[in-house]
């Protein structure tokens, strides 16, 4: 069966980190990856309260073409980063899901598919234990492109998750 590649990204787009999407991360390196840390810090808009810099990381995830689901492949790493949301260092986060597609196809279809994809991955995380509460889902469609310069290129083609201190 034909697949597509699809990044997970996770972390926050205004402080996303430039590394090259993992194929594999054991629990631990995931935990590292995404933990806050004390340093450093960034001001908000007010002046007054301090926030830990998002930290993010990128992900390869399979789904069938055309389609929201999982391939058995991407399950090892998703099982992964829920042992990572479980841990004490992360359990109090929320994570918002993205679904992302490239620029093939229509707009309305698009905004479809990433929606089901980000709700594919929500449902997989819930169903291993992760509070629902915890998912938000939105499906952007090729709004956001990772890639602009190519627009139909796989790397458009994932889903971000981003975790909300």
């Amino acid at each position: 069966m034909k697949s597509l590649l699809v990044l997970l990204l996770i972390g926050s787009s205004a402080f996303s980190q430039s590394t090259a999407p993992l194929h594999n991360a054991t629990a631990a390196e995931l935990l590292e990856k995404l933990a806050p840390t004390n340093q450093p810090m960034t001001r908000s808009l007010g002046g007054r309260n301090l926030v830990p810099q998002a930290k993010s990381v990128d992900l390869v995830i399979r789904f069938e073409l055309d389609s929201a689901k999982l391939q058995e492949p991407s399950k090892p790493l998703l099982d992964n980063l829920i042992t990572a949301m479980k841990s004490d260092r992360l359990s109090q986060f929320n994570f918002k899901i993205e679904g992302h597609t490239d620029a093939q196809g229509s707009q309305a279809y698009n905004l479809r598919l990433s929606q089901s994809r980000a709700q594919s991955v929500a449902t997989y995380l819930s169903a291993q234990g992760i509070d629902p509460q915890r998912l938000g889902v939105e499906g952007k469609g090729f709004s956001e492109l990772l890639l602009p310069q190519k627009p139909n290129a796989a790397e458009n083609r994932r889903v971000k998750i981003t975790a909300l201190p």
